[in-house]
C-alpha cells in the first residue's frame, strides 16, 4: 500500500469519566497501528475477511501489495483443497494514496455448520472458517465503533471466546477518516477473527473520507468491505439485507439518502415486503446513528432524527424485533418503543457503540433516566444476541472490566411475529 508524506502518532484515547457507580473504569488505552508480518512480501495475503453471500455462499476478501491471482482453493479437509474459484481484483486511489490489490472471491455452495479450509495458492498459508447453522439456535456477536486501540483488542479477544456464528458491526470500523493507511492497519487487526467467521458491517461517519461534504463518499469502505447488496436487490453497498438461520437482517445506511422517495427508502419498502416470517421469524435492523438515545452525545443529528422520522413507521409496521446502533460511545438498551413511548409491539432499540474507539467513552447521560431506557452504562464491551428458536432469544451485554469480560446486562426477547396482538399494526 503506497502513500507519501504520511506519519502516524500513537494517540491516547480520551479520558474515561465516571458513569455507573458500580464500576470504576480503568484508564484509557493507546491508539495502535498494526503493520504487516515481519516475513511478509508483496505477494503475501493480508487483511483477510469473509462475509455471507446469498443462501449458502461466502465471499473471501484479502489484499496484497503486488498483483496476484484472485483464486481461492478450499475444501473440508486441510489435506485436500478439492475446489477452486477465481474472482476479481481491484484497487482505488484517494488523494496521494493508492491501495493494494483487493481480491474478492465468492465460494460455494457450502454446507451449514461445517468447517472449511482455504488458501490462496498451493503451499501457501492455510485458513479456516465455520459456516453458520441453517436453523436455530444461532448466535450473533455485536460491537460498533471498533477503531484500533488497546480496548479494541480487549473487545475482540472477548468476542473470540463467545462461540459466535456471525459478527455484526453497526458502523465505524477503522476510524481511518481521511488517513487511508489506517484501513490497512484495521484489516490486519481484525483478520484473526474476520477470516474465521463472517463479518457483516454497515458504515459509520468515521468510515467516510469527507463526512461534511455533499455527497458523502465511502471510497475505502466500499472497495474493502463489499457486502451482498446486489443479492438483496439493493443498488448500493451502503444498505442491504441477508438471511441466516431464520433471521432476516437489514443493514441500513445512516449516511446516504433516507427520505421517503429516496433509493434507500424504496429499497427498504421492497425488502420488508419480501420478508416471510414463517421462513425468517426474526427481523433485525442495524443502523449507525441511534434513533433513541439518552446520552448527551450526538443529540439532534439529522442522521438520527431525520432517518427515524422517515423510517420508524416502516419498521414498526413490519414488526421489527430489534434495532442495533452505534455512534454513541456507550451502551444503552431501551424497552420496546415506538414514537418515543413504550409500545409492546415496537422494537427493542440497543446502542452498542462501545467497541474501543480512539475518542473514549460518552459518559454524560440526561437525568432523570427516561422510563423507556432500561439500562445504560459508559463502558467498552460487546453484545451477544442468541436466537434460541422461532419465538425466543437472549440478549446480553458484556463489559470489558479491566481485561475480563463481565456480563453486565441481559434480557429475554420474545419474537413479535409470535404475538397476535402485533398483527396488522397501524401507523
Amino acid at each position: 500500500m503506497k502513500f507519501h508524506n504520511f506519519w502516524l502518532l500513537l494517540v491516547a484515547s480520551a479520558t474515561i469519566f465516571a458513569g455507573a457507580a458500580a464500576y470504576n473504569r480503568p484508564p484509557p488505552r493507546k491508539n495502535l497501528v498494526f503493520k504487516p508480518a515481519d516475513d511478509a512480501d508483496p505477494t503475501t495475503p493480508q487483511q483477510v475477511h469473509i462475509s455471507l453471500v446469498g443462501k449458502n455462499k461466502m465471499r473471501i476478501s484479502w489484499i496484497t501489495d503486488d498483483h496476484t491471482p484472485a483464486t481461492v482453493h478450499y475444501g473440508t479437509s486441510s489435506e485436500k483443497y478439492e475446489y477452486s474459484v477465481t474472482g476479481t481484483v481491484s484497487s482505488y486511489q484517494h488523494l496521494n494514496y493508492t491501495s493494494g490489490q483487493i481480491h474478492d472471491v465468492t465460494i460455494g455452495p457450502l454446507e451449514p455448520s461445517t468447517k472449511y479450509y482455504y488458501r490462496f495458492a498451493p503451499g501457501s498459508t492455510g485458513y479456516s472458517f465455520k459456516t453458520p447453522p441453517a436453523k436455530f439456535p444461532i448466535k450473533f456477536a455485536i460491537s460498533g465503533d471498533l477503531g484500533q486501540t488497546g480496548w479494541t483488542q480487549s473487545t475482540l479477544e472477548h468476542v473470540s471466546k463467545s462461540n459466535y456464528d456471525v459478527f455484526l458491526l453497526p458502523g465505524d470500523l477503522s476510524y481511518a477518516d481521511t488517513v487511508q493507511p489506517l484501513w490497512d492497519s484495521f484489516g490486519r487487526l481484525v483478520e484473526p477473527l474476520a477470516s474465521r467467521r463472517p463479518w457483516m458491517v454497515t458504515q459509520g461517519n468515521h468510515d467516510s473520507e469527507n463526512i461534511t461534504a455533499n455527497p458523502v463518499t465511502f471510497i475505502a469502505y466500499n472497495a474493502r468491505w463489499r457486502m451482498p447488496f446486489e443479492e438483496s436487490g439493493s443498488g448500493s453497498n451502503l444498505y442491504y439485507s441477508f438471511e441466516v438461520a431464520g433471521v432476516h437482517v437489514i443493514m441500513l445506511g445512516s449516511y446516504t439518502d433516507f427520505q421517503p422517495g429516496s433509493n434507500q427508502y424504496r429499497w427498504l419498502v421492497s425488502d420488508l415486503k419480501k420478508v416471510d416470517r414463517n421462513k425468517t421469524p426474526w427481523l433485525v435492523v442495524l443502523i449507525h446513528a441511534p434513533w433513541y438515545n439518552s446520552n448527551y452525545d450526538h443529540q439532534g443529528e439529522i442522521q438520527s432524527v431525520g432517518m427515524m422520522e422517515s423510517m420508524e413507521g416502516l419498521l414498526y409496521k413490519a414488526r421489527v424485533d430489534v434495532v442495533l446502533a452505534g455512534h454513541v460511545h456507550a451502551y444503552e438498551r431501551f424497552n420496546r418503543v415506538y414514537n418515543h413511548v413504550a409500545n409492546n409491539c415496537g422494537p427493542v432499540h440497543i446502542t452498542i457503540g462501545d467497541g474501543g474507539n480512539l475518542h473514549g467513552l460518552a459518559s454524560n447521560y440526561t437525568e432523570p433516566q427516561p422510563t423507556i431506557s432500561a439500562f445504560r452504562e459508559a463502558s467498552f464491551g460487546h453484545g451477544q444476541f442468541e436466537v434460541v428458536n422461532a419465538s425466543y432469544a437472549k440478549w446480553s451485554w458484556h463489559r470489558n472490566q479491566d481485561d475480563e469480560s463481565v456480563q453486565a446486562d441481559s434480557v429475554s426477547i420474545t419474537n413479535l411475529a409470535s404475538n397476535p396482538a402485533c398483527n396488522n399494526l397501524e401507523i
